[in-house]
């Protein structure tokens, strides 16, 4: 969906900006019109006095002093090895049921899959990701931190490569030992999270590599990035505004979801312990962004899964799938197992990519929604597992159902009418005969319709309520319409 929100900000703004004095421009927003400075209160102050500035939004809301805290390692959890182990992924794939497509050649081909992440260190040599090289499907991406096309270069030291071991799940093959859920898809790796610090920079960078996927075409992205604490408690945000609609990223997700991307991101790894503050993190906890938790391998919720909380305004998180000991690919080219929802997130995402394989005319939309509902827990979802594990084989049939009810569906549109009215009919009707009456009974419009010709003039028609009555040799329906 093309619209105002595409248009780029004007770059001789940027420039005038980067001319005032004491002002770094980090990152910059077309769908917001914005761009993300540094500088002191004073000289980013003074930037309202510029004619194109409209409104400043500090990361410090408050203003107050800073009272700055140690440094956050939000992947900590999630790098400590749970077992160093060579084996397979049967289990974290056959949970959601991600084999089933994968049986029927969905495996991502001809999907394109953003990775938001930390680091994708030797993404570009391992044996892993062999494969998907050699299939010209490892696109490239971007270091927004750094601001580099080369995507691999930054290495945070070594075994903390987040991205890598995220890509892994979906996108990694080892013969007869490691599938990732999307072996197929084609991939842009984009780098916006600097894991020396935790700033809100990060949420403006994040936001800056979804309008780069938007507008390479991007089907699916990958998020497993939460954002709320930073560095200083005076950029923090409260549990109140982790309502989905509030915080800058989130605001960002729901952008790339109105656009047609289908958005999936981890719950967090707070667990039972952050309800009362926050539970879901942005931009998680957006209404646009499918957020996965993490189970065990038998299916029990994981200690550490982020849980939703009253302050998100819809069920959150939406699925679950295994992230407790979840097997990855790290950056030494070895299969071992992890913790967090960072990994139940990208096998979610490649599983969901390979369904949407299948059913190319949904909606990202109506996959979350086809997803959700062949959950284990659909009918009574809850704060820890959400709608529950999902089932994509399910899920699949549930689309195609969808898919066929509404190809065989009778309907007529727009209601109310001015002038035309369409009727659409199913595929194994040729052709079929309209009455329109009045609501005296009276015939005032009779008419045989076929694939060809379907619209039916009703301008001369006076204002009021219409009976409509479609008549073919395999159906019969009735219709209300209204002329306007």
């Amino acid at each position: 969906m093309i619209d105002e929100r595409d248009v780029p900000v004007n770059e001789s703004y940027i420039s005038a900006l980067k001319s005032q004095s004491g002002i770094t421009v980090m990152a910059k927003s077309k769908w917001f019109n914005a761009v993300h400075v540094r500088g002191s209160e004073a000289d980013i102050n003074a930037l309202s006095s510029l004619g194109y500035v409209v409104s400043i939004d500090f990361a410090d809301k408050s203003l107050n002093s800073a009272r700055f805290l140690d440094s956050k390692n939000k992947f900590e959890i999630e790098n400590t090895q749970v077992d160093f182990v060579y084996g397979t992924t049967q289990n974290q794939v056959e949970m959601i049921n991600a084999d089933a497509l994968h049986s029927l050649d969905y495996t991502g081909n001809g999907m394109l899959i953003a990775v938001l992440d930390a680091s994708f260190t030797n993404v570009e040599t391992m044996a892993a990701f062999q494969r998907l090289r050699d299939a010209g499907d490892l696109l490239g991406g971007y270091d927004f931190v750094d601001r580099t096309n080369n995507v691999y270069a930054f290495d945070p030291s070594p075994g903390l490569s987040h991205g890598t071991r995220v890509l892994s799940n979906m996108a990694a093959f080892v013969q007869d030992n490691y599938v990732g859920t999307a072996p197929d898809a084609s991939y842009y790796l984009f780098r916006t999270e600097d894991v020396f610090n935790e700033n809100p920079v990060e949420m403006s960078y994040w936001v800056e590599a979804a309008e780069r996927a938007d507008s390479l075409g991007v089907d699916v992205i990958n998020s497993s990035l939460a954002y709320k604490d930073f560095d200083g408690t005076k950029y923090d945000y409260t549990a109140a505004e982790m309502d989905g609609t509030t915080v800058f990223i989130s605001k960002g997700a729901n952008i790339a979801s109105e656009k047609g991307i289908l958005v999936v991101n981890s719950a967090g790894n707070s667990g039972l312990n952050d309800g009362a503050h926050g539970g879901i993190w942005a931009p998680a906890d957006a209404p646009g962004v499918l957020t996965i938790g993490a189970v065990n391998s038998s299916g029990t919720i994981a200690s550490f899964s982020s849980r939703g909380s009253a302050f998100q305004t819809v069920q959150k998180p939406d699925v679950v799938a295994q992230g407790q000991a979840a097997y990855v690919v790290n950056e030494f080219d070895t299969i071992v197992t992890n913790n967090g929802t960072s990994f139940s997130s990208p096998i979610t995402a490649g599983g969901v990519t390979s369904l949407w394989q299948a059913l190319p005319n949904a909606t990202n939309v109506e996959i979350m929604n086809y997803v959700r509902q062949s959950a284990s827990q659909y009918l009574t979802p809850d704060d820890n597992y959400g709608y529950g594990i999902p089932d994509l084989g399910l899920a699949l049939g549930i689309g195609l159902s969808v898919k066929e009810e509404k190809r065989n569906t009778l309907k007529i549109f727009p209601n109310p009418v001015n002038d035309i009215l369409y009727v659409k009919f199913p595929d194994e009707i040729e052709q079929s005969v309209i009455t329109i009456y009045n609501i005296l009974g009276k015939v005032v419009l009779q008419k045989i319709i076929t694939k060809s010709d379907f619209s039916v003039d009703v301008s001369s028609m006076a204002s009021g309520l219409y009976m409509l009555h479609l008549n073919s040799k395999t159906s019969s329906k009735i219709f209300k319409f209204i002329k306007s």
